[in-house]
């Protein structure tokens, strides 16, 4: 536990000092935003800058960690015990149109399973984070997940992958079935941000798919010690790998877990 804290200081300083560089980039981004393959998947000057920021910070304290990031990809032994799986810009395309929901998010797997987590929304100024054993925060505060028991007074929040439009397994139909059982389903565009907003209570359930382990190691080690529960859609084991995630406060998990299996084709709708 000593070392998880220690952990989590060495990614809470990486991730602050990387939203200040976002910030310093808000409004001025313009002409360095680039499509990395698929339309809507954007890389800008910003995720760059500030994935350097936090790649020297993890070098100069962790120099012996492997490190899995968005921008750059593997670097260091991805056996190691110890493998940080960093974004530094999650939600890149609502930060080149400035809308207000992005964040910097650093995940630490441990043996594979995802025990520290540090998720900094520099626009709201919001710090959530948390290590196995050491509670979930945000900025300094405990966190627990909501008590909402009942999938029809829930309020649920989701994502779309960049492969949607080359794919039927694109979560709209999911998307339309839960709308019909909540009281609403919103689309934030950043993983990270919508799993600290489980964490700490402002909605209920998350489900996604097409995820990388950077979109999600963060907010998973962050929602479970807020309470919350983690599992793949059919309610096994959650795997980092698979790029699936059901994540909620655990009292609407069987009911979300077996409203998936039951929604209706897009066509239905």
């Amino acid at each position: 536990m000593k070392d998880l804290q220690t952990f989590l200081d060495i990614a809470t300083e990486a991730a602050l000092s990387a939203g200040a560089v976002l910030q310093s980039f808000l409004g001025k981004i313009e002409d360095s935003v680039v499509e990395k393959g698929r339309p809507g998947d954007l890389v800008t000057a910003a995720d760059k800058a500030a994935e350097d920021v936090i790649l020297a910070h993890m070098r100069r304290h962790l120099p012996e960690h492997g490190i899995l990031s968005e921008e750059s990809g593997e670097l260091g032994n991805q056996k190691d015990k110890y493998l940080w799986a960093i974004d530094p810009l999650d939600g890149t395309t609502n930060f080149a149109h400035q809308y207000p929901m992005f964040a910097v998010s650093i995940g630490l797997l441990v043996d594979g399973v995802p025990e520290v987590g540090v998720i900094y929304d520099p626009w709201h100024n919001e710090l959530f984070r948390a290590g196995t054993g050491l509670g979930a925060t945000r900025n300094r505060h405990p966190i627990r997940v909501s008590s909402t028991s009942e999938l029809s007074k829930s309020l649920l929040v989701t994502g779309f992958a960049y492969d949607r439009r080359e794919t039927t397994d694109n979560n709209y139909a999911e998307f339309c079935h839960f709308t019909h059982l909540t009281q609403g389903v919103r689309r934030s565009g950043a993983a990270s941000i919508d799993l600290a907003y489980v964490a700490c209570g402002r909605v209920d359930g998350y489900w996604e798919r097409g995820l990388s382990p950077w979109d999600m190691v963060a907010g998973v080690a962050i929602l479970r010690e807020a309470g919350g529960k983690v599992t793949a859609y059919d309610g096994s084991e959650f795997k980092v790998e698979s790029g699936r995630i059901l994540a909620t406060n655990g009292r609407v998990h069987d009911a979300m877990s077996d409203s998936l299996t039951k929604a209706p084709a897009l066509s239905a709708w």
